[in-house]
């Protein structure tokens, strides 16, 4: 049944009134999450006049899809090692130290050549200076680079497509990693949850079954990671940093989780630090010269 005034909306008491106001309530819970970073389930059950267990019932459903952390009395944003944070989140977190990743990485890409960028937030920092280098080819699975690139005459865009995840912006899981399997790139840039003995964590398997995938599709494999990935923690281990051609760290990383990377032979290129830092990252010539 139709009102008058809104034909297209469902009755509140109908089947799809009531998902309708599920969903939307569910959405001012992301958002005021979001925003303030922790919110206390009872706060929430006054502010949107629902019961105590009606808000359990949101927050563990909006916690399975990735968008939140459920806590002792409330919910927060704060990444954890099961939970990744959603993307918003992540984007206005370190982002002084990403621009400066960004511009390190950039001189790492020549025009010409094919570049595959996973779904970090570090590195949608490089997508959009990316122009600054075409013609370019520009492979990923992250919808924030697709829409951002899209409108570039200058970049030849492919979208990895496959199972879509609201919370990560991005395609993950299996027909992912088969799409990228049918490719290949002069270089990979990507970055990491968490940095724990030398190896990345990230939260999700399928965030790591596509990141492996990934590493195998490209000739030039670098990672991009601020100093405060050393403190955090992940639950699935990607592949060890001596893996990458080049490790870009900002200058905020301690000597202390530096040092035994050094040991273990990772390239570690410190900006701010390293002699010639203003220049181009430290990798082979030949594997630079692979894709002029």
């Amino acid at each position: 049944m139709s009102t008058k005034d809104d034909p297209g909306t469902p009755p509140p008491s109908s089947p799809d009134g009531l998902a309708l106001r599920v969903r939307s309530r569910r959405q001012r819970i992301r958002q005021r999450v979001n925003q303030e970073g922790f919110v206390r389930i009872d706060s929430l059950a006054e502010s949107l006049d629902v019961s105590i267990m009606t808000i359990h019932r949101d927050l563990d459903a909006l916690e399975s899809e990735g968008w939140l952390r459920k806590v002792r009395g409330g919910a927060t944003a704060q990444p954890s090692a099961f939970h990744h944070g959603d993307v918003a989140y992540r984007a206005d977190v370190m982002t002084d130290a990403k621009g400066r990743l960004a511009q390190a990485a950039l001189e790492l890409v020549r025009p010409g050549s094919s570049i595959m960028i996973d779904e970090s937030t570090t590195c949608l920092a490089l997508a959009a200076r990316l122009p600054e280098r075409e013609p370019l080819t520009v492979i990923t699975n992250f919808m924030a680079i697709m829409k951002l690139l899209a409108p570039e005459p200058g970049i030849d865009l492919i979208g990895l497509g496959g199972a879509y995840y609201p919370a990560y912006d991005a395609f993950l899981g299996m027909r992912t990693c088969e799409a990228v399997q049918s490719l290949r790139a002069d270089v990979l840039f990507m970055s990491t949850t968490a940095v724990t003995e030398g190896f990345c964590y990230h939260q999700s398997q399928e965030t790591v079954a596509v990141k492996r995938a990934l590493m195998q599709a490209a000739t030039l494999r670098v990672l991009l990671i601020d100093h405060t990935k050393f403190g955090k923690h992940g639950l699935h281990q990607l592949a060890p940093l001596s893996d990458f051609e080049a490790v870009i760290v900002d200058a905020g990383a301690a000597e202390r989780d530096l040092a035994p990377l050094r040991a273990q032979g990772v390239r570690l290129h410190v900006l701010g630090r390293d002699e010639g830092a203003d220049q181009s990252p430290d990798v082979p010539a030949s594997r630079i010269e692979t894709i002029e």
